[in-house]
């Protein structure tokens, strides 16, 4: 007898809600940590001199890739609002 089955009268756990929230917000978040990150790196001298000399292009990188997301977000793929609803009961088929 496979441990799957829900042959035992215990009916199956319902998958959860999703979560409400806003994808373009947490872009912004993150390319607010970005530019602070940016900033630090360019007014502490230690940090973007020798071998960190890269340290402040990766946060240009950063903010780069955040801008590219935060466009595709805006444009309305980066959501869920086309993806297709769970099934009512995602065990069924064992």
């Amino acid at each position: 007898m496979s441990t799957l089955r829900r042959d035992n009268g215990i009916p199956a756990p319902r998958a959860p809600e999703p979560i409400g929230f806003h994808m373009a917000r947490i872009v912004l978040l993150g390319m607010g940590g970005w530019v602070v990150a940016l900033v630090v790196t360019l007014l502490v001298p230690a940090l973007h001199q020798g071998d960190r000399s890269w340290w402040p292009w990766a946060c240009v990188a950063g903010l780069v890739l955040g801008a590219i997301g935060y466009l595709y977000v805006r444009r309305g793929r980066g959501n869920a609002a086309d993806a297709h609803p769970a099934p009512a009961e995602p065990q069924a088929h064992y």
